[in-house]
């Protein structure tokens, strides 16, 4: 019985990379980490102006 509970347990773990950023959730996480990865290629993270904001794919790095 331990071991069913195990298995669906681990069935239901989230991936060991954490949320998407292409496309998923746009958590403070996901754009924090965003963010971080435009900066360091030289840009900034910019909001599409007619998106919801809510999804990562709502988001791109734009070159200053």
């Amino acid at each position: 019985m331990a071991s069913i509970l195990l298995i669906s347990l681990s069935a239901c773990a989230s991936a060991a990379g954490g949320p998407s950023i292409a496309g998923g959730v746009a958590s403070y996480d996901a754009l924090r980490s965003a963010r971080e990865a435009c900066v360091a290629k030289g840009g900034d993270l910019v909001r599409d102006e007619a998106s919801s904001g809510q999804r990562m794919s709502d988001y791109a790095c734009k070159r200053k």
